[in-house]
């Protein structure tokens, strides 16, 4: 067990029903394979419409397979057993206004078969893990919407799951929250935890991920770690190069020149940065060898790294053929699960 995959799924396909009588057929999912081993952060990313909430209902058991096979901590999805290790954070969530936080999880834990004396021995240390300490005995209406998500993380971890689903879990957090959310997951990564993270937020996904899948109309169109998903054919590197517009043209005439722009410096000797498309680290030298041969002076020269939002981007712009499901919201089964 100790090996085993936390999800496992291969050629998973979910079509939904919609229309009048259900014969509309919708493609949620085109054989979706992917494999995420315990004690591994790893994020789904999608634009809307994508798939990822289909997955993620499927991998839960709560709506039922249309082709393929999923299993979940070593068993068939669906399995009580397997279900009773996972805590889930669902998008959106709300609490009932009424309780507080300490009631607020004595409701959940029970949900869980917790008893209300073990949720009462548990709740301090996960209240101060997600920085609610001393917020336990105040109603939820008064929690903002960064404090729910926080609750809702607590609740999630309740019950000691060895697989946390977290569907958007910094929605509505502040930049400090969201720090102390990723030490928390690092944590809970170190301690053996495999957390499984849907989110929109591609910075948050970029720090704290040991490896990423884009899902798009469907299908997983690429899948690797950050690095590997980053990597690309050139680089951007900007000179800041002491003279003006057209001199640091000729400079750089050999090379694939991007943009070029004038900066207001005050001084006699106008300053210009220009932008170039570089393979690798040669052609940074032949850069710098050709401006100075040009007589140029060089200010500065900084590098611009590929981000996941650019792998993002290039994926979800690259056409496809197949028809993809409409954007927003899941479209609703027809058949009885």
């Amino acid at each position: 067990m100790a090996t085993e995959s936390a999800i496992e799924v291969q050629g998973l396909r979910k079509t939904y029903r919609d229309g009048l009588l259900g014969r509309r057929r919708i493609e949620a999912l085109r054989g979706v394979t992917l494999s995420i081993p315990r004690g591994e952060i790893f994020g789904l990313l999608g634009p809307n419409g994508a798939g990822k909430t289909t997955l993620i209902k499927l991998l839960l058991g709560l709506v039922r397979v249309t082709d393929g096979s999923a299993r979940l901590l070593g068993r068939q999805v669906g399995d009580r057993r397997a279900r009773r290790k996972v805590g889930y954070l669902p998008e959106g969530h709300r609490f009932p206004q009424h309780h507080t936080g300490n009631s607020a999880l004595v409701y959940f834990g029970g949900l869980s078969g917790l008893s209300p004396a073990e949720v009462r021995r548990r709740s301090p240390k996960l209240l101060d893990l997600v920085g609610l300490s001393q917020w336990g005995r105040t109603r939820v209406r008064k929690y903002s919407k960064g404090m729910q998500q926080r609750l809702g993380l607590a609740q999630a971890m309740l019950h000691d799951p060895d697989l946390l689903m977290l569907d958007e879990p910094t929605d509505g957090v502040d930049p400090v929250g969201r720090k102390e959310m990723r030490t928390l997951l690092q944590g809970l990564k170190a301690s053996g935890k495999t957390v499984f993270i849907n989110s929109h937020l591609l910075q948050e996904v970029e720090l704290v991920c040991d490896r990423v899948a884009i899902l798009t109309h469907g299908e997983v169109r690429r899948i690797g770690n950050i690095e590997e998903l980053t990597r690309g054919p050139t680089a951007e590197f900007t000179f800041t190069l002491c003279c003006d517009d057209a001199a640091a043209r000729r400079s750089l005439a050999a090379h694939q020149v991007k943009d070029v722009a004038s900066l207001p410096t005050g001084q006699s000797a106008p300053q210009t940065n220009v932008t170039i498309a570089i393979a690798d680290q040669p052609a940074v030298d032949r850069a710098i060898d050709d401006v100075r041969r040009a007589g140029v002076s060089i200010v500065a020269m900084t590098g611009r790294r590929r981000t996941l939002e650019d792998a993002f981007l290039e994926v979800v712009a690259t056409p496809n053929q197949k028809t993809p499901a409409p954007a927003g919201d899941e479209p609703i089964e027809a058949e009885i699960i």
